[in-house]
């Protein structure tokens, strides 16, 4: 088992077993906490957190820029994402002088298409590479705007403030075969192919075998060059195709920040399969903040075990890979925004940590 790392040019994150964690720490428009879980045999999942100039050239133009990449069928795409995403985000920003939906879209189909480049580069020594992929959440504050653009089914939450309490609004679109707007987008891509989702195992799956409908890597899904031998045949298409099975364009929103938005909860979808969006939203309002991204984690946890009617204290004693039957990795950033921080478009130390392995 490889181990964890955190990279930070802030005080020391810390690691207690599969769990690792930055209790609170501060960003642009305030404090942020963040944790993350293991559960299968090699960690999957990698997030990031820059706070700072967000082009080469202007300082003036900046902002938070989070992200949560849920990485499937090994950490080489979730980890490329990590090391690669921010700075094209930076070139593209620098290019058009600010942040827009266009520079989201541009920073994820180049960090895809570099991907993609590197697969080919591997092709003969590692082909099963080719059927490595990861879901992306990328969220950008800048300018009393956030941006959120995500390909897969991770997910971005606000918490509003709302008569005494806080209620939760969704921020990024989901793309798994499983919600019903992501069938209907890819039968409207695809409307020559009967067998473009499948029913398997009563889960739907594109061409039987992968539950996201959008994602960066899978390249076996998007070039044909890559569905054949040496690629294992679990991951070959029977069908040949010409056109990109999965896309990597990402849902992009944009929400102006206000007074009532207190934080922002970002997660893979490990989070969301045990808890509500209002739960979550509920749990970050009710708690203090210094580690209320680990009392995030330790609710779906608890959930988990519930669901398989074991004690929360057994489940933590499950090692990595039998662990993934209980639960998956899971990633959790949540980011307050400070109104007059907001407001005046703050500044803070600049600010770059990464965690995974």
């Amino acid at each position: 088992m490889v181990k964890p790392f955190w990279r930070s040019k802030i005080s020391a994150t810390k690691n207690d077993g599969l769990t690792w964690y930055k209790d609170l720490g501060l960003h642009a428009f305030g404090e942020f906490s963040t944790a993350m879980i293991q559960a299968n045999s090699v960690m999957e999942d990698q997030c990031q957190i820059e706070s700072g100039p967000l082009t080469f050239n202007n300082s003036a133009v900046h902002g938070t820029f989070v992200g949560v990449y849920d990485g499937h069928g090994g950490p080489e795409a979730s980890r490329f994402i990590a090391d690669n995403i921010f700075p094209n985000l930076k070139k593209f920003a620098t290019e058009s002088g600010d942040i827009s939906e266009e520079v989201m879209r541009n920073a994820f189909a180049e960090t895809d298409e570099d991907f993609l480049t590197a697969v080919k580069k591997q092709w003969r020594k590692n082909p099963q590479m080719a059927s490595v992929g990861s879901c992306c959440l990328a969220g950008v504050i800048c300018n009393g705007l956030v941006y959120i653009a995500n390909a897969g089914d991770s997910r971005a939450v606000l918490g509003r403030s709302e008569r005494g309490g806080v209620r939760a609004v969704q921020l990024s679109v989901e793309h798994n075969a499983n919600v019903e707007s992501a069938r209907q987008e890819l039968w409207s891509m695809h409307p020559n192919d009967p067998n473009i989702l499948v029913m398997k195992h009563r889960m739907w799956r594109v061409k039987g075998i992968i539950q996201v409908t959008k994602s960066i890597g899978d390249a076996y899904l998007k070039r044909a060059e890559f569905n054949r031998e040496p690629l294992l045949p679990k991951y070959r298409v029977a069908e040949h195709f010409t056109e990109p099975i999965l896309s990597a364009d990402p849902s992009v929103t944009v929400t102006r920040l206000d007074q009532e938005d207190e934080f922002m909860i970002f997660a893979s979808d490990g989070l969301w399969e045990h808890l509500s969006n209002q739960e979550a939203v509920d749990i970050v309002h009710s708690s203090p903040r210094q580690g209320v991204a680990r009392r995030l984690l330790k609710a779906a946890l608890k959930e988990a075990a519930k669901k398989r009617e074991m004690r929360y204290s057994d489940l933590k004693e499950i090692n990595p890979g039998v662990r993934r039957h209980f639960h998956d990795d899971i990633t959790v950033i949540v980011v307050y925004l400070d109104p007059q921080m907001v407001q005046a478009n703050g500044w803070a130390s600049p600010l770059s940590i990464r965690g995974g392995y």
